[in-house]
């Protein structure tokens, strides 16, 4: 019997396996398109927590970390209107539950219970089981996610613990999308005013306590024999039009041809949400549809 022919088909099978589960070129790369931040406090305060947060010596990361004292954020100097919003950024392994590692425009503090959020959160999890990405969209909420958050949930294609990698969020007024590694992974558009955040919003990053819905909806908390819980942030990039910039200040498009993704970025995208999308809030029988109209679309 000739074994070299059931061995080339399971070569075979192999690569064509490793070919659809390997990362797309998405075609456009705005993670390399546009500078960093050449200091971070050129772009962001402390906003709690600052005896756990550490800048590097060259102000081009910044470490954070969460224990049973304090967690640690930070802010944008200055609100935006519209922009691309980046970082790389490293989580820690190990047994991380009930740890929320987040970066996020909010404009909360000055429209508390009824302000506007765009989120990329970090699930902390238990060993062996991967961590959860979440994406949310909050419009003008009263303060209950549960009710009227917009989230999408990913596991990710690599380990995040393992090296840096870059999250990103693309705001203008008719859309919003979401980048890991310049992958497109959702695109919210705007279909209406009630359903889309329009009012300027701050950039945030942050790693705290969240205990009683992280992860596996609380089902694990957060372990303070495992602290400290680490999070690190480089390279970031800020790049839009700040809410004090004159009107011909242009919203910065998620592409190179405009408005809307190219059709290599939708096909990335798209095989994004086929392999490693774990949860959908249009798709969840549990949730009131009315308070999300979109889902209808």
């Amino acid at each position: 019997m000739d074994l070299r022919r059931p061995c080339l088909l399971l070569l075979l099978l192999f690569l064509v396996l490793h070919c659809c589960r390997a990362q797309p070129s998405p075609g456009y790369f705005p993670s390399y398109r546009y500078r960093p931040l050449r200091g971070f406090n050129r772009g962001f305060n402390n906003l709690w927590g600052p005896e756990h947060q550490i800048v590097t010596g060259d102000q081009r990361s910044v470490t954070i970390w969460l224990d049973s004292h304090s967690g640690s954020g930070f802010k944008s100097i200055k609100p935006f209107r519209n922009g691309y919003f980046s970082a790389s950024i490293k989580l820690q392994p190990g047994y991380t539950a009930g740890v929320n590692t987040a970066f996020y425009l909010s404009n909360n503090q000055v429209h508390p219970g009824f302000h506007d959020e765009v989120d990329i959160e970090f699930l902390g999890t238990t060993p062996g089981k991967p961590y959860t990405l979440q994406t949310n969209v909050y419009v003008r909420g009263s303060g209950d996610r549960r009710i009227i958050g917009r989230e999408m949930k990913f596991h990710l294609w690599f380990d995040p613990t393992a090296g840096f990698h870059n999250y990103a969020i693309l705001w203008n007024p008719t859309e919003i999308i979401f980048y890991v590694d310049d992958v497109p992974i959702r695109r919210y558009p705007r279909r209406n005013a009630g359903t889309y955040p329009l009012r300027p919003m701050w950039l945030y990053g942050s790693i705290w306590d969240a205990s009683s819905w992280a992860t596996e909806d609380g089902k694990y908390k957060a372990d303070y024999r495992y602290q400290p819980f680490v999070a690190r942030f480089t390279r970031f990039t800020v790049h839009g039009c700040s809410a004090f910039a004159p009107p011909r200040c242009h919203p910065v498009p998620p592409s190179g041809y405009g408005a809307g993704l190219s059709r290599q970025q939708s096909a990335a995208m798209q095989w994004a949400q086929r392999n490693y999308m774990v949860y959908n809030y249009c798709s969840d029988p549990k949730r009131d549809h009315s308070l999300t109209p979109e889902c209808r679309s």
